[in-house]
């Protein structure tokens, strides 16, 4: 089988790592696998390193005939069966890629938002309807998502994201500890993710006075980058959390941040799966995170860890103070959810599902 991979992200995300790690997988299953990503891009360097065949195809948008034009002569050149693409960009872009060609059409789904969320007149009902042969969700909420929009479940399957548990386990907590004058006896709950709506980071900073009243030493750390710093920093401020509460920005030491946590925490009001919370159980770290998207298929409450209602500051609030006054129990959640990682959210076991995909739709082709 001959796979052609497409991703026009210029950045580098969730999404980005998780295709590197499935085009990995691959290439150790001698699964010929090419990819088509933006020029310079981090994705570009990072698979030029680990050995890709990358084809850098310069994409301005889902409108882009002239890139469309590209992948179509690769298409030509190289006999692909299948044709993936990995971002709603590139599901557009590869549909006129390849009309007329034989080769099948698949995209991942990695987001639990409705197609018609910004869809012009409900255009992307069309898109998603007629422009692509099949679908991979990475995980059942966003499956029933799109099946809720019209897509047939016949033509979606189900692959959880997976995540390598030993990325973490070396990194050190002492440079942090030193960087952020930490006390031994003071918890620390921290948050990995973008700073976007979608995140609910507004609701964990809401619910950090109500923490505090409670247990006062606690510290807070959210870690990554986006459109909403400034705006959480204001309202930070504004609830006179000064250093019990730290904004990172982007670090390269993340695995740092996960070794310092006694609680991690996900506060999404929308999340295709999560796979921070998979990171974190993957060093034993116990979570609260809220009751939305593909989380629940990572976190049954009070078994793996505890979910609580999402956009509710209270209820994180709540969770938080639990997980952190109950530390046996919050450990025993812990140790099961590291199991169940090791179990069914490894890179191999996605690699495998995909894999599963590939074959069932080169079964029906004719």
């Amino acid at each position: 089988m001959k796979i052609l991979h497409i991703n026009t992200e210029k950045t580098w995300r969730g999404g980005e790592q998780q295709l590197l790690n499935l085009l990995q997988g691959l290439k150790e299953r001698n699964i010929s696998s090419h990819l088509v990503c933006q020029p310079d891009s981090p994705l570009e360097k990072k698979a030029k390193k680990a050995d890709i065949k990358v084809l850098p195809v310069g994409m301005r948008g889902e409108g882009d005939l002239i890139a469309s034009f590209h992948c179509r002569r690769l298409i030509n050149r190289f006999n692909y069966d299948i044709i993936h693409s990995h971002t709603s960009h590139a599901h557009t872009l590869a549909f006129f890629a390849s009309l007329g060609k034989k080769a099948k059409r698949l995209v991942t789904r990695r987001v639990d938002f409705s197609i018609f969320r910004h869809s012009f007149l409900h255009l992307s009902g069309i898109k998603y309807r007629f422009m692509a042969d099949y679908y991979i969700a990475i995980s059942r909420k966003i499956k029933d998502v799109l099946v809720d929009d019209g897509i047939s479940a016949k033509r979606i399957f189900v692959a959880h994201s997976g995540i390598n548990p030993e990325r973490f386990v070396s990194a050190s907590m002492d440079p942090l500890i030193s960087e952020f004058a930490l006390k031994k006896n003071d918890p620390v709950v921290v948050n990995v993710a973008h700073l976007a709506g979608h995140k609910g980071q507004e609701y964990l900073v809401r619910a950090i006075p109500l923490v505090l009243e409670r247990i006062p030493n606690a510290r807070f750390f959210i870690v990554g980058a986006g459109e909403l710093m400034d705006k959480l920093h204001s309202l930070a401020n504004s609830l006179g959390l000064d250093q019990r509460l730290v904004f990172s920005g982007f670090r390269s030491d993340v695995g740092s941040f996960y070794q310092i946590a006694d609680l991690f925490v996900m506060s999404s009001v929308q999340e295709g799966l999560g796979t921070a919370v998979l990171d974190a159980l993957a060093l034993g770290k116990p979570v609260v995170a809220t009751n939305s998207g593909g989380i629940p298929e990572i976190i049954q409450d009070g078994v793996t860890g505890k979910l609580v209602e999402a956009a509710n500051p209270a209820a994180l609030a709540h969770g938080i103070m639990e997980m952190l006054t109950s530390r046996e129990k919050a450990t025993r959640m812990a140790v099961r959810g590291q199991m169940r990682v090791l179990k069914d959210f490894t890179i191999d076991a996605m690699v495998e599902k995909n894999v599963a995909v590939y074959r069932h739709i080169l079964a029906d082709m004719p």
